[in-house]
């Protein structure tokens, strides 16, 4: 009985020290600082995301990769993979680009049938996650929502 008595209090030592000695970890900061369209026709639409990390740590934070999807009218248009890896420096911030190609015929048209012709912009959401190389942090999920230019001009 003293055995395992003496046994759960040093595993239970073992796991205070463990949280003293474990670093103190902030959750970095992903958003977007603009989406514009770069090209396009009426069956495919390549939009520019541009990104900003910001990192509040003292180490710093090696992406892998990023997924996002961007929804119109709460229709999913688009997604797009980012798989270039990069590092955000401790205490730092890092922005970066990622292209990512839409068929928006569909949900113009239901736009166009649906909403305000004379619309100064059309409401967006973008979410998704970067997957970042730390073993407490995998997954750094981002959602986020905004305005695009007029997609459709009015005819008069």
């Amino acid at each position: 009985m003293l055995m395992r008595l003496l046994l759960l209090l040093g595993l239970w030592s073992s796991l205070a020290a463990c949280s003293l000695v474990a670093p103190k970890f902030e959750k970095p900061i992903l958003s977007v600082v603009s989406i514009e369209m770069v090209s396009g026709n009426l069956l495919q639409q390549n939009f520019l995301v541009k990104f900003n990390i910001q990192n509040p740590n003292d180490r710093a934070l090696p992406v892998t990769s990023l997924h996002a999807e961007l929804n119109v009218a709460g229709e999913r248009i688009a997604s797009g993979v980012n798989t270039r890896a990069f590092v955000v420096p401790a205490q730092g911030a890092t922005q970066f680009d990622m292209t990512i190609t839409a068929n928006m015929a569909l949900v113009l048209l239901k736009l166009a049938s649906h909403s305000d012709k004379h619309a100064d912009s059309v409401e967006y959401e973008l979410t998704g996650a970067a997957s970042i190389d730390l073993p407490f942090l995998r997954d750094l999920p981002f959602r986020q929502n905004g305005s695009l230019p007029p997609l459709l001009q009015p005819t008069h």
